[in-house]
Order: C-alpha cells, then structure tokens, then sequence
C-alpha cells in the first residue's frame, strides 16, 4: 500500500534524510520501520491497558471475597462460641 504525505517541514525531512543515512537506509525504508514502529508500539500500549484494567478488577474481586470470608469466620467463630455454653 503506498501512503504519501504533503507539506513537509523541510528541517524535517532533512533530519528524516540524516537518520536514514545512519541506519545506511532510504527514506522510504526508514519512514516504512517508523510507520511499523509506531503501529506496534500503539498495540503494545492497548494491550497494556487492558492489563491493567484486568488486575485492577481482579484486585477488587479478591478485595470483595477476602471481606466475604472475614464475615463468614465471623460467623463461624459467633455459632462455635454458641455451642460452647
């Protein structure tokens, strides 16, 4: 697929050019990696998020049953001391 882009910064293609030639590449080569670059690395952070939302709901769910088991022994210990006396 071919993607072409107008109005350039000429600084910025200069610099663009001068990165290239670092990495021994064309601009077309370069800007391609980049492109690729920057599509992966929006994934990763989605996928980082999503990780995130799942331990936070995981955290309030074993908040939630730690509270269910206190009441629970609670409960528990309240019946055992009844049967004691």
């Amino acid at each position: 697929m071919e993607i072409k882009i107008r109005n350039v910064d000429p600084i910025a293609v200069k610099k663009i050019d001068e990165l290239a030639k670092k990495k021994k590449l064309s601009r077309q080569e370069f800007l391609k990696g980049q492109l690729e670059t920057l599509t992966l690395f929006q994934a990763q952070t989605d996928r980082e998020k999503e990780l995130e939302n799942l331990v936070h709901f995981n955290i309030q769910t074993v908040e939630k049953c730690t509270e269910v088991m206190e009441t629970m022994n609670q409960f528990i210990t309240e019946l055992m001391e009844g049967d004691e006396e």
